[in-house]
């Protein structure tokens, strides 16, 4: 048994500095104030994005092509957390799709005893999917069914294409589902993905895969087996289809079935083991809560795969004459 990757050490905000610095072997000058340079391409520092407890991410103009990306950086402590970073550009490289974020390039960057793992992606100004949701629900508004089917189609087919490849998402949730100008959906974080079937085969590894699923996975979208690992079981990607009708739920009612229990300071984890209530609407079609309850099913072996639940989509919204949701 393989088994998952312990999280990297939260790390202090640093500021970029002009320094030198060397990666994965090739130069790297930070030539002026404000610029980088990576792989001979300068770019340019707007401002900081966003910060989580051991990456930051700051909006950068490619001054060879003016066009803005975003620049993501783990703050390395150690070898471990080298090789988890190293891990996320694994993952991004595995997959050349339409709804996964590309990784446009990547380095490790030395800071004297520390480094930083830089990950240059596309910038998508539209934002997250919980942007739009939260921006709905500031109007008192709801996202229509057709809109609601068409980027769930987007967000199956990025799954599709991680579950083929034998591994999970593990962390899918609104804030790593990114939209582009089309309304399309690109899954992004990478960094939680491990391997699809976990077989678990002692007290150990089941302890082991409860804490590091703790860790990783976010609370009010983890699956059920995730919150009381059995001493022997098998872990699925079928984790990540609990986590999709929670996103589905979400898009549906403007927040997820769990947020609030979780901002309750209530147990989220006794919560997930009662069968979900579809609360009482008349803005969604009777097939659409069918496909919802369909995903929320406590136990991991009577839950469907993600190729079933494009079976469902398509069910209910065919796709484009011409157009196999199911060919990747």
């Amino acid at each position: 048994m393989e088994l998952p990757r312990k999280r990297p050490c939260a790390g202090q905000r640093r500021d970029l500095k002009d320094v030198g610095a060397t990666i994965m072997g090739q130069a790297l000058c930070i030539c002026s104030r404000g610029t980088i340079t990576i792989n001979n391409k300068r770019y340019l520092l707007i401002h900081r994005l966003g910060e989580g407890g051991f990456s930051y991410v700051d909006l950068v103009e490619g001054l060879h092509d003016g066009r803005f990306y975003a620049l993501k950086r783990i703050i390395c402590h150690d070898k471990d957390d080298r090789q988890e970073a190293m891990h996320e550009v694994e993952m991004h490289l595995l997959f050349e799709h339409p709804n996964i974020l590309t990784l446009c390039a990547h380095a490790m960057v030395e800071r004297g005893s520390k480094h930083e793992a830089w990950l240059l992606l596309p910038f998508l100004k539209r934002g997250t999917l919980w942007q739009e949701v939260e921006t709905l629900r500031d109007k008192d508004a709801f996202m229509p069914e057709e809109r609601i089917l068409a980027i769930l189609h987007g967000i199956c087919r990025g799954l599709q294409a991680i579950h083929n490849k034998g591994y999970a998402h593990r962390d899918l949730k609104p804030t790593n589902v990114l939209l582009d100008d089309e309304d399309q959906p690109l899954l992004m974080d990478l960094g939680s993905m491990n391997q699809a079937r976990i077989e678990v085969q002692s007290l150990r590894e089941a302890m082991t895969i409860q804490d590091w699923a703790a860790q990783r996975c976010t609370i009010s979208y983890r699956a059920p087996e995730l919150f009381t690992v059995e001493r022997e079981c098998v872990i699925d990607e079928r984790t990540d289809i609990w986590s999709l009708g929670c996103v589905l739920y979400c898009m549906m009612f403007g927040e997820g079935p769990y947020d609030m229990i979780f901002q309750k300071g209530d147990s989220v984890a006794l919560a997930v083991q009662n069968q979900l209530t579809v609360p009482q609407n008349t803005r969604y079609s009777p097939a659409l809560e069918r496909l919802l309850s369909s995903m929320m099913v406590v136990n991991p072996q009577e839950r469907p795969f993600i190729t079933d639940i494009i079976g469902q989509l398509e069910a209910i919204q065919p796709p484009p004459t011409g157009q196999d949701m199911t060919r990747i």
